[in-house]
């Protein structure tokens, strides 16, 4: 598949209907109301298009030096590509935040920390969580974040299919840290990341794929 990635101010998005019903292909709990509270709220969306088809896209806040992440989802057809990866860091390399705020309930999307950056927190050699991702979180969150997790009142939970973490990737210390710090994960909870966006701490592999 011919993926590419574009960014795209949140104001300029027409894709709204295909974004939504991507969404809840793979997503149980997905109402338009939380789609569109969640799209209202970010400033920026990576979109992935084939010739002109949505194959997934990720909504983001870029804030006082942070970013947040949103809804993100890719088509399965277009898991091989490195269209979002790459679009993702082009992107943090146009806006410069200093930090990124992730949540997810998703170990893929967990795993694309350490393939990227050296360090974030939390992670199986560094489990302690800092000040800065306390305060970011409780800022963020209030009362909803609890214990490194954010506990939605509706949380989007994957389908049945995606949502399990097969038996073999725990052999993956960093998939296996996921599952012990987020428990609830098929449920819908969310692991509360911090990851200092700068170039020293970008691994070799993200060197690469911005270059290419």
């Amino acid at each position: 598949m011919a993926v590419k990635g574009r960014l795209v101010r949140r104001e300029d998005v027409n894709e709204q209907a295909a974004m939504l019903a991507l969404l809840q292909e793979y997503f149980v709990g997905v109402t338009g109301e939380q789609f569109e509270r969640d799209l209202a709220e970010k400033n920026w969306v990576i979109l992935l298009e084939d010739a002109g088809v949505l194959r997934g896209f990720s909504t983001l806040l870029v804030h006082d030096g942070v970013v947040h992440s949103g809804d993100t989802i890719v088509h399965r057809d277009a898991w091989g590509s490195t269209a979002l990866a790459r679009t993702w860091l082009e992107t943090i390399r146009e806006l410069k935040p200093e930090y990124w705020l992730l949540i997810t309930s998703g170990f893929r999307t967990y795993r694309f920390l350490p393939v990227f950056w050296k360090e974030f927190w939390p992670r199986h050699d560094a489990p302690v969580r800092p000040a800065l991702l306390e305060t970011l979180a409780r800022q963020r969150f209030g009362s909803l974040y609890r214990d490194g997790l954010v506990h939605f009142h509706q949380p989007q939970m994957l389908r049945n299919g995606l949502k399990e973490i097969p038996s073999g990737r725990l052999a993956d210390p960093h998939i296996q840290f996921f599952a012990q710090q987020n428990p609830g994960h098929a449920s819908g909870d969310e692991l509360v990341c911090l990851c200092p966006l700068t170039a020293a701490n970008q691994t070799a592999a993200g060197r690469r794929l911005v270059a290419l």
